[in-house]
């Protein structure tokens, strides 16, 4: 006869993951064991193994876990019919509220995926891109002359590096709120590819001279 499932099993099951997180952040995924992990969550090692099979396996979920909720708070806040600038706010902020409380988290899946194996990686960069899809189609509302160069990739990711590492150095007692930051952000993206559209036009201007 299967094993019942607990009726706190999801609970139990989040709570393994929070505190696997905050052990790999910590001390990083290889120096880790299960034996630690199992201490840190207070349960016995084989209680632990009823949930995950093995270390591997519980990265692949803290990782997953945390993708799917900022995908889904992502999604959540995309209002594409909106005002182009207001939509790249609410994405913006939609993402920084998600990272709050999850510098763990975030810090595995930045640092630690690579000890995942190949199909596991593609599974869950499949859901990273599906983030920043959306944020690229965003820049492309504020910044449609982007389209089709080469410029669009790289301002795209470079919202991500102001908001991906942001964790480093916020604090969210600090001066500076999370509402404050968003505007920021969305203010040096809009600004700056509008100096991406100038440098763009010189540039054809002088080929266009030259030629």
């Amino acid at each position: 006869m299967a094993r019942t499932r607990a009726s706190d099993y999801d609970d139990k099951r989040r709570i393994i993951l929070n505190r696997s997180a905050a052990l790999f952040s910590e001390y990083g995924y290889d120096r880790a064991s299960m034996s630690k992990i199992a201490d840190a969550c207070g349960v016995s090692k084989a209680n632990l193994y009823h949930y995950y099979k093995d270390k591997e396996g519980l990265l692949f979920d803290v990782i997953r876990v945390h993708l799917r909720e900022l995908l889904e708070a992502v999604e959540e806040a995309d209002q594409a019919q909106s005002p182009p600038e207001k939509r790249l706010r609410e994405l913006v902020g939609s993402l920084l509220e998600a990272y709050r409380d999850a510098d763990s988290l975030h810090n595995v899946q930045i640092n630690s995926m690579r000890f995942l194996p190949t199909k596991r990686q593609t599974e869950l960069k499949g859901i990273e891109r599906q983030i920043v899809e959306t944020f690229s189609d965003a820049v492309l509302g504020i910044a449609p002359h982007l389209k089709g160069t080469r410029m669009l990739k790289p301002v795209t990711m470079s919202l991500f590096g102001m908001v991906n590492w942001h964790y480093l150095w916020f604090k969210n007692n600090g001066s500076v709120t999370r509402a404050d930051y968003a505007n920021l952000v969305t203010k040096l993206i809009i600004d700056g590819t509008r100096n991406v559209l100038a440098q763009n036009l010189k540039v054809q201007k002088r080929a266009a001279a030259a030629g």
